[in-house]
């Protein structure tokens, strides 16, 4: 099967190692990856600051980059959530198939079994807001449950903001702070010494937080813990 990766600016900016991870995830898979570097932002920012017009210039030129025959995978719930509905509501990307890694692990490849990681240990869940939008936390579960030497747990209250919100962040710092600490407190309260998601926007947030406060807490993309079974 040939996919498409849409490796969004968090990524390609801040954590490149991910994008790495994610081809050797696909490919072990037996997927052929393509990627065409042309791609620029899906236009979210703009876009949840209501500036559509904007937004829509940079959607479109990030759709062009996309075959439409293919399916895109994305390290990113957000990212996700904004090509599927986002684009929908700017009147872009009709029949883009586009699906968040662990969604299209499960449902599409249909994975039913993992290396095991390298080390054994237990991790925590941080369900994204976007993710529980696309329904894809249900496939990280499934998915991470079938790694050998990993404890999954989620918890209290999983579904609550991480704080992070884009955008959000920088025009409410002091509101967004406090959110993220109680998250960081009841993802602590697990015993789990590892927070893992689907997103790095919620993970680089939630792991700055925990730097300052001194909680300590380390912060793993899925796309990373599953490449770690090749290591």
């Amino acid at each position: 099967m040939r996919v498409q990766l849409a490796l969004t600016c968090l990524v390609d900016g801040l954590r490149g190692s991910t994008g790495v991870s994610m081809v050797r995830v696909l490919e072990h898979v037996g997927c052929e990856v393509v990627f065409d570097k042309r791609q620029t932002c899906c236009g979210q920012p703009a876009f949840n600051a209501g500036d559509w017009t904007s937004s829509g210039r940079v959607a479109s030129a990030f759709v062009d980059c996309f075959d439409r025959d293919l399916p895109i995978v994305v390290p990113s719930g957000s990212c996700a959530a904004m090509m599927r509905e986002g684009f929908r509501m700017l009147g872009l990307g009709a029949g883009l198939r586009v699906f968040e890694l662990a969604q299209f692990l499960m449902n599409e490849v249909g994975v039913e079994k993992w290396r095991p990681v390298s080390r054994s240990r237990m991790v925590v869940l941080h369900s994204g807001c976007h993710g529980r939008m696309l329904g894809s936390m249900d496939s990280l579960e499934r998915l991470l449950a079938l790694v050998p030497n990993l404890t999954v747990v989620t918890p209290e209250t999983s579904e609550q903001c991480c704080g992070f919100g884009g955008t959000f962040s920088m025009s409410h710092p002091s509101t967004s702070k406090g959110i993220g600490i109680e998250k960081l407190y009841r993802l602590k309260a697990t015993g789990a010494s590892e927070v893992v998601s689907t997103d790095w926007g919620c993970l680089l947030h939630l792991e700055g937080l925990a730097r300052r406060e001194g909680i300590g807490l380390k912060f793993n993309h899925v796309a990373d813990v599953l490449a770690e079974a090749f290591e």
